[in-house]
């Protein structure tokens, strides 16, 4: 449903704790990119380490459990040797796919913007 003028104040209220519900599962610094990053490819955690910029192996260990609990991605031993541990987004989690692509598409729009200032 996209957001008209004409809904009432219940709507309203009903959006905002929805939205306020995706807030409470996304809040943090890295877990849309985390996330983006799941949505081309399963990775190993040091891929993600390495792609996400910034975000240090306590930050991104404590993300992917979180992730996780949420069921937006899967966690896979892989008997190797060292182990390798595998990340990959679940069917679930790529019902965020569009998000994920209006938010950068939103981000690529609003740096030129700034840029062009």
């Amino acid at each position: 449903m996209i957001i008209e003028e004409n809904h009432s104040k219940k709507e309203c209220t009903n959006r905002i704790i929805a939205i306020h519900d995706v807030m409470d599962i996304l809040n943090g610094k890295w877990k849309v990119s985390i996330i983006a990053c799941l949505c081309f490819q399963k990775m190993r955690y040091t891929d993600i380490l390495k792609e996400v910029k910034g975000i240090s192996g306590k930050m991104l260990s404590r993300d992917l459990k979180e992730l996780e609990a949420n069921l937006l991605i899967t966690r896979t031993v892989v008997n190797t040797q060292p182990i390798t541990v595998e990340y990959e987004i679940t069917e679930y989690g790529s019902t965020l796919k569009k998000v994920i692509n209006v938010i950068a598409d939103w981000g690529f729009e609003h740096r030129k913007k700034i840029i062009a200032k």
